[in-house]
């Protein structure tokens, strides 16, 4: 009997594991194109919410103008691969490196959103993790339920 105890604890243990893993609410979203990453997960969404990481708009147009147009098409990416639209963000937050960008950035920003743009906070960070990023921008979204 002390011999199955120990294996008894262990298939108990597992099948906790388990049931906890197909109650996880979360579904981890990854545009085609992109291959998953050990350390963030580019959104997840949790019953209809998005939670888009944040998105950078390296390569090409290195201005700010061009910057916030290819971060914001990324993260416009991220929310379709999500089953959502960019259209229906909610929150957005917004990493410059230069204040001086604010104005620029904004021409470009507002075009990407409708009537009813996301609240937001804009934020001058000293720098962000990739060399050359003048903006980040991070968005919670909702995703139309049917």
């Amino acid at each position: 009997m002390r011999r199955f105890l120990p294996a008894l604890a262990l298939a108990l243990a597992c099948s906790a594991l388990a049931l906890e893993a197909q109650q996880d609410p979360r579904i981890l979203v990854v545009p085609e194109g992109q291959r998953p990453n050990p350390v963030l997960s580019p959104a997840i969404v949790v019953d209809n919410v998005i939670y888009a990481s944040g998105q950078l708009g390296m390569g090409g147009d290195t201005t700010i103008q061009g910057q916030t147009k290819r971060t914001l098409e990324n993260i416009k990416r991220v929310f379709e691969a999500a089953g959502g639209k960019l259209e229906h963000a909610t929150k957005c937050t917004v990493f410059l490196v230069d204040v001086a960008d604010f104005g620029p950035m904004n021409e470009v920003y507002r075009t990407f959103f409708g009537a009813i743009p996301p609240a937001r906070s804009t934020v001058v960070v000293k720098e962000l993790v990739v060399k050359g990023a003048k903006i980040e921008i991070e968005c919670l979204g909702v995703k139309p339920k049917g």
